[in-house]
């Protein structure tokens, strides 16, 4: 996320750019942010977790969204792009034009050095408000390291990590489970 805030102004308005921007930009309760780029090693490594999620859940009633897929937290007044996103059942959308999604299982997001402390901190406070949302993965790309929360209640979640390159991570909300070796296949050295 790029750190030069555009004015203020409302969602529809924010909306309204964003559907004919050639450019993606978080809007952050009356504030547009412009989206920086992502490196190699995170276009990888969300390319891999797309690839394996979509392969293990083809046959069930789920949905892997990539980063072009907006999600509303309307409790925040927050839109954002996650790098990953599954549905679980029904998809169900903000309106009719079905580009800003409301009720993800799981976030995923793979961490940069310019968003680490945000997808850490307050977005992750926002994330956890998501009735729907089950599970929530922090991946770092500069080195093996997974970060796993798991909810149990409303205002109870369950930590795990790893740095193992031979472990996995079970996503029981879906169904899954991802290799960290997988996640990192062909991630350039020196870059995890």
């Amino acid at each position: 996320m790029s750190t030069q805030p555009q004015q203020s102004c409302t969602a529809e308005a924010y909306l309204a750019f964003e559907r004919t921007s050639t450019t993606k930009h978080e809007y952050d309760n009356g504030v547009i942010v412009a989206m920086a780029g992502a490196s190699a090693a995170h276009n990888i490594i969300t390319a891999n977790l797309i690839a394996s999620l979509h392969r293990q859940i083809a046959e069930r009633e789920c949905t892997t969204f990539p980063s072009d897929m907006r999600l509303q937290i309307a409790a925040h007044n927050l839109y954002t792009y996650p790098d990953v996103m599954v549905v679980c059942g029904d998809v169900a959308y903000a309106d009719d034009v079905q580009d800003i999604l409301l009720n993800p299982t799981i976030i995923i997001e793979v961490l940069s050095p310019s968003t680490e402390n945000y997808d850490r901190g307050k977005k992750a406070q926002y994330y956890r408000t998501i009735p729907s949302l089950r599970e929530y993965l922090l991946i770092a790309q500069e080195q093996f390291h997974l970060e796993h929360f798991v909810r149990y209640s409303a205002y109870q979640w369950l930590f795990s990590e790893t740095n193992d390159a031979t472990a996995s991570v079970q996503l029981a909300s879906i169904g899954c489970a991802l290799t960290v070796a997988e996640i990192y296949k062909r991630v350039p050295r020196g870059a995890k």
